[in-house]
């Protein structure tokens, strides 16, 4: 069974999260939501707190196929921030497994330097983070191994790409209608 894991800390984009989450776990992957802090619970931008499935510091970080990060701006800066995040992005995209941001957590990607010569997308106004990429403006990008995506309104497509990308395109159609989503796949 593939696994996922999706970084959240302090500030983190509830929806953008949540939606993931949820996704991924209909379609029968495993989604751990891992807090960067040194207790299990993390509160989200609008004030929601979460238990997270297990601590970074306790994670087995390399029995993921799938690095997921959610936006929020004080989430994000966070996680930019954090030299550990940055070398796990790097891992990740080396090994050539899924790595993937949504909203203005794809600056991390930016500041990691994985997004040389690579399309990618983010949140409006934050282009300049996005550091070697080929800015694009589609609600979600795949170039590669790497996943990005513009914000909130795109968190299902975002989810939904991620579900194909780990399980398959007649996953993600499966769940499309089973959740009664009716815009583009990608």
């Amino acid at each position: 069974m593939k696994k996922a894991m999706i970084l959240l800390a302090d500030g983190f984009e509830d929806v953008e999260a949540f939606t993931v989450v949820d996704l991924l776990r209909r379609a029968r992957i495993t989604c751990d939501m891992i807090s960067m802090s040194e207790r299990k619970s993390v509160t989200a931008s609008h004030g929601i707190t979460v238990t997270a499935d297990v601590k970074f510091t306790k994670a087995e970080l390399d029995s993921y196929q799938a690095l997921i990060l959610p936006g929020g701006l004080r989430g994000t800066e966070a996680l930019r921030e954090d030299f550990r995040v940055l070398q796990l992005v790097r891992d990740y995209h080396d090994a050539q497994l899924l790595t993937a941001a949504i909203c203005a957590a794809p600056t991390v990607f930016g500041r990691a330097g994985i997004l040389e010569e690579k399309r990618a997308c983010c949140y409006p106004g934050l282009e300049s983070g996005l550091i070697g990429a080929e800015v694009c403006y589609d609600p979600v990008v795949v170039d590669g191994n790497i996943v990005t995506s513009r914000g909130l309104g795109t968190a299902l497509p975002f989810a939904l790409t991620l579900v194909r990308l780990l399980a398959g395109e007649e996953e993600q159609k499966r769940l499309a209608g089973k959740i009664v989503y009716s815009g583009p796949l990608y």
